[in-house]
């Protein structure tokens, strides 16, 4: 909890003074756009963890850290003098205003309209602005803007969201299982060759094609990938304290005695989880 009462002017002054050149602090002069880049990553990775918690006093911390970190791209930007905290905050309302056509009537951040919009028309509306953009950018196919840097799995589920807004996706969930099954066969048939590179590639085909069954199923497939080794990491050390209270270790416990240890981590997790 805050010991003081401060602003947003604050904290872009407060920045202003780490990056003061004569009176600043020696870490925060050296830094650059790259160099914090990392932290960035860190922070959000720190959020999401957080919220999937619901340990929404940390999420508060959180959320202060990454707005921290988007502070300093504003100072670095306007000792540079292409953009700053305020020419963000300018350009991201014009263009949600600019996106929700269904709620700021003439574009006015005021503008009330009284109908209410379907939610496909809405999402209609967001990919078509998106796509006035793109080209805006010189950006004509709807692969473009997807950036590399994301995890692969939520690149994959954004490169199958794009493509699917102009045709190209399964008819239904029955296609996605059918195809995953094709895959899967197609996996075992490469491991048959001992050929490492086809053996990748496949793999990489099965992966892909779960994400478009999450996909289809409406479940984040990053999200849900965090939870099973959440899942798998407890019951693991679960299954350690367990030995050690019967004064054993799992890597001198054999094959039987593991499989038991796992399902009893399994049941006292859905116990719990009942709770």
């Amino acid at each position: 909890m805050a010991t003081h009462s401060y602003d947003i002017n604050d904290l872009k002054r407060l920045m202003e003074r780490l990056r003061d050149p004569a009176y600043g602090c020696p870490w925060d002069l050296q830094q650059s756009y790259q160099s914090i880049a990392p932290f960035t990553l860190e922070e959000c990775l720190e959020l999401i963890d957080a919220l999937e918690q619901h340990d929404y006093g940390h999420v508060e911390e959180e959320l202060g850290d990454l707005l921290f970190q988007i502070i300093f791209y504003a100072q670095l930007g306007k000792e540079d003098g292409w953009f700053d905290f305020d020419s963000v905050v300018a350009r991201i309302t014009d263009k949600l205003i600019r996106r929700h056509p269904h709620v700021f009537h003439e574009g006015q951040l005021e503008g009330v309209i009284e109908e209410h919009s379907s939610l496909e028309s809405i999402k209609a509306n967001w990919e078509r602005g998106k796509s006035l953009e793109r080209a805006q950018r010189a950006q004509m196919s709807v692969m473009d803007d997807i950036p590399k840097t994301l995890s692969a799995l939520a690149r994959a589920q954004k490169l199958q969201k794009r493509a699917a807004t102009v045709g190209f996706d399964f008819a239904d969930d029955e296609a996605v299982s059918a195809q995953l099954a094709s895959e899967i066969e197609e996996l075992r048939q490469a491991t048959l060759t001992e050929k490492a590179v086809e053996i990748e590639n496949e793999l990489g085909d099965v992966l892909f094609t779960v994400v478009n069954m999450a996909r289809h199923l409406k479940v984040d497939s990053e999200a849900a990938l965090r939870k099973a080794n959440r899942r798998f990491e407890g019951r693991v050390r679960a299954a350690e304290t367990a030995a050690r209270g019967e004064d054993s270790e799992l890597e001198w416990e054999d094959s039987d005695r593991l499989d038991e240890r796992w399902k009893e981590a399994k049941r006292k997790e859905r116990t719990n989880h009942d709770l």
